[in-house]
């Protein structure tokens, strides 16, 4: 089903009310190391910015990371010292009209559970070009820049990002739907874990491409209803899993604390290889308000 253009002029920033939520356990203000696994403790939050470009295209970007001082799971501080360790990373992407300074609702507490996030900034989407595949070129530049900073001499992320397990990539609306065509009719091999939120249905999934995926949708999006995003779930192979709000229109579950719980679960168990985590997807997604459909093996 074709999004119209006019749709997406109502589409409005998420809600960041408790970001600082302890996904993980306690804080603890030393963070645990990584090289034996996932982390278990929660760490503050830095960000850094990057003046990044595709041609004449602007990639800006503001990578958060796991910092060495600070709050743990507080407000992101600017060039903050990167926490000791090597972290996957997963790039998120925000929808029209959005930020990521207002989809920190996400990235806050991914970042504080010992991720990598990448976040675009793209003040002027256009969904011809989310359509056409131009946007999801923008993420695989955006990817190879991030992974380029694991050598870059000089660079305080140098050497603190892990992408042996592959790259993760997620996002709300036009940026949901773009993580999407990185599967599909935009593929990057290099991807494998994915979660688009509220999204449409962008083609048939890509052979180049070996995934996990979660869907987040609300069954009441008038935007991008949940109808052509079951499609696209049901085109993919496992593993697999579809996360339904009920009741939620659009944009009204992205700082539920089961979006942020389940988010950080999903890309524990994909890129850490966290098994714990994905025994737990079911009970941190269940609620009175949402359900859980998947398909993990």
């Amino acid at each position: 089903m074709t999004v119209q253009r006019r749709e997406f002029l109502a589409m409005s920033a998420a809600a960041a009310a408790g970001v600082g939520a302890c996904l993980l356990g306690a804080p603890s203000a030393s963070a645990a190391s990584t090289t034996l696994g996932a982390p278990t403790q929660q760490f503050p939050v830095g960000v850094r910015q990057y003046a990044w470009n595709r041609g004449s295209r602007k990639v800006t970007t503001y990578v958060y990371y796991p910092a060495a001082t600070g709050t743990p799971g507080g407000a992101p501080v600017t060039n903050a010292p990167v926490a000791k360790g090597a972290f996957p990373a997963c790039e998120f992407m925000h929808g029209f009209s959005s930020s990521p300074q207002k989809s920190l609702a996400v990235i806050q507490p991914l970042a504080a559970a010992g991720f990598i996030v990448p976040a675009p900034y793209f003040p002027n989407l256009n969904i011809n070009d989310v359509y056409n595949g131009t946007q999801a070129k923008d993420i695989s530049e955006l990817i190879t820049r991030t992974i380029a900073l694991n050598t870059a001499a000089n660079d305080p992320l140098a050497g603190h990002i892990d992408t042996r397990a592959g790259f993760g990539v997620s996002g709300h609306s036009m940026g949901g739907m773009t993580t999407l065509s990185l599967l599909t009719t935009a593929a990057d091999s290099r991807i494998t874990a994915a979660i688009p939120m509220s999204t449409v249905d962008m083609g048939a999934p890509s052979s180049a491409v070996h995934a996990k995926v979660l869907f987040m949708h609300g069954d009441k999006d008038t935007t991008c209803p949940i109808s052509s995003a079951r499609t696209a779930y049901k085109k993919l192979a496992a593993p697999r899993a579809f996360l339904t709000f009920r009741g939620a229109s659009h944009t009204s579950y992205f700082g539920d604390s089961h979006t942020r719980t389940t988010f950080v679960d999903w890309m524990r168990w994909s890129l850490y290889a966290d098994t714990p985590a994905r025994d737990r997807l079911s009970a941190d997604a269940t609620s009175s308000k949402t359900s859980w459909e998947a398909v993990l093996a």
